[in-house]
């Protein structure tokens, strides 16, 4: 994929009251959501279930900024969790960025 940025994303979602009437069944959403993302050309690196203000944080990877956003727009029509998307930068990237400040 040379020439292509492989954007990473962070995640935070809240679980809805429909998703958590749900809640048994928050895996094997989690596992379909997966599957879901690598047919739009995505790759879903970890997903972790916590404690505090978010119930889940997904890290992903896409390079197609339009597919990664039309994914997490059909995840939360879904109605099970509302979330929050972050672009995030490695240290690469960050230095990258870094050149242009004055």
């Amino acid at each position: 994929m040379e020439g292509k940025t492989i954007a990473t994303y962070v995640t935070l979602y809240n679980f809805t009251e429909q998703g958590l009437k749900s809640i048994k069944d928050t895996v094997k959403r989690t596992e379909a959501a997966k599957k879901a993302a690598a047919a739009n050309g995505m790759t879903v690196k970890e997903v972790l279930w916590v404690q505090g203000k978010y119930d889940l944080v997904v890290i992903s990877e896409a390079s197609d900024e339009t597919k990664a956003n039309a994914f997490a727009l059909s995840t939360l029509k879904l109605g099970n969790v509302r979330g929050q998307t972050l672009r995030a930068f490695t240290a690469a990237e960050m230095e990258k960025i870094l050149e242009h400040v004055a």
